[in-house]
């Protein structure tokens, strides 16, 4: 353990099982520790990086914006915001913009506003149904929607308000909807939950189960969301719009934002009925604006799509070499690799020692979320390092 680990132990709450490594700076997809040794870097900052490190054109934007106007609250309007909200509006099916500070705030205001739309237009429904294996957050509330027993244990008695039904099943969906649902959410494809893919025509389904008992639809695309999937957004490869939609991790690139996106008749909130003292602010907006306008621009979510099919199919070829890998599955850059026994925490260290940064997602899977900007080459040297790394697995006994 080095100086930096050991003041970390002594003065932070601990929360979370970080990996012995302090990293002191990033570039593009590499990032280096203070001892100057580099990593490849496929987990991103959660996902969340999704230009890579230090990106120019969030530099550039952040720097501008620092020396100009760091905050001023939602009392005033302020350009940046104002620019970002066009942006994604212009590039969605959806019309109005919230601006939270991180993603678990934007589901939190997601069903605030669903839970508001019922008041005034269901008779006062108020229930969501979710799914299992879902995680839409941290705060309590958003704990009690998510599907993981292991999130929400802790902290019981939870908050009223959410059913948590099977995922991937519609007949789930009908059979908890009553007179007290307003809302359904779910998340395209579940990452944090072990990137879950659904059955093709599974949200369609969904969406017109909605339509038909006249509530509302909200996807959380905070992982899936800003191209990582191959599209912006990864509701437009089921063929269905969502009332609300929610996006945090990458769309400031590394700067701290979450967005709550909604149909002109599903925004209901009226002035001081939602708020946020930070959110929204002129740092955040000024790199979400940059960020997206050049993940748009220069078609980032094909290169998603481009280099992930080529990394999928990379994966398939381990999968063919090492029997213990059970499935490889995700979408774009959101990917995992499943084995038949709980090797994965052993694997990510290996990675790690090998100049690799990849997630335990579960005890059994890798998941993999690099920068959206990485290129073959990028994906070809990760693909070596797991190579290397699986050819170590002892056969069982």
């Amino acid at each position: 353990m080095n100086h930096w680990q050991e003041l970390e132990h002594k003065y932070f709450m601990h929360t979370v099982e970080r990996v012995p490594l302090t990293l002191v700076r990033g570039q593009g997809a590499r990032v280096w520790d203070e001892a100057g040794r580099q990593y490849l870097d496929f987990v991103a900052g959660w996902a969340v990086n999704s230009l890579g490190h230090c990106h120019p054109a969030v530099v550039n934007a952040v720097k501008e914006q620092v020396e100009t106007l760091i905050q001023t609250s939602n009392h005033y309007y302020t350009i940046p915001q104002i620019h970002l909200a066009q942006l994604l509006v212009q590039n969605s099916c959806l019309d109005k913009v919230f601006f939270s500070n991180s993603g678990t705030e934007a589901t939190e205001g997601a069903v605030k506003l669903a839970r508001r739309y019922g008041k005034k237009h269901l008779g006062g429904a108020y229930e969501v149904i979710t799914t299992t294996g879902s995680f839409h957050g941290r705060t309590l509330a958003m704990v009690s929607a998510s599907g993981q027993p292991k999130h929400q244990e802790p902290y019981t008695p939870l908050p009223s308000g959410f059913v948590n039904v099977a995922y991937n099943s519609i007949e789930a969906i009908r059979a908890a909807t009553t007179d007290k649902t307003c809302a359904v959410m779910l998340e395209p494809l579940q990452g944090e939950g072990g990137v879950n893919v659904p059955d093709d025509g599974y949200l369609k389904r969904v969406r017109a189960w909605c339509d038909q008992s006249g509530i509302l639809l909200i996807l959380d695309e905070i992982q899936t969301g800003l191209g990582r999937t191959g599209t912006l957004f990864a509701y437009q490869q089921h063929g269905i719009e969502p009332d609300i939609m929610t996006l945090a991790k990458g769309l400031a690139s590394g700067l701290a934002i979450g967005a709550i996106m909604a149909k002109d008749r599903v925004s209901v909130f009226t002035p001081g009925e939602h708020g946020s003292t930070f959110g929204g602010n002129p740092i955040a907006c000024a790199a979400g604006y940059a960020t997206l306008k050049f993940i748009i621009e220069h078609d980032i979510a094909d290169n998603a799509r481009r280099v992930g099919q080529y990394f999928t199919k990379g994966l398939r070829n381990l999968a063919q070499k090492y029997r213990f890998i059970t499935d490889v599955r995700g979408r774009g850059l959101l990917l995992a690799l499943e084995f038949d026994r709980d090797i994965a925490g052993s694997l990510k260290m290996a990675c790690l020692e090998a100049g690799l940064l990849v997630n335990d997602v579960k005890p059994n899977a890798l998941r993999f979320m690099p920068p959206l900007t990485i290129t073959r080459g990028d994906a070809a040297e990760a693909l070596g390092v797991l190579d290397k790394v699986l050819a170590t697995v002892p056969r069982p006994m």
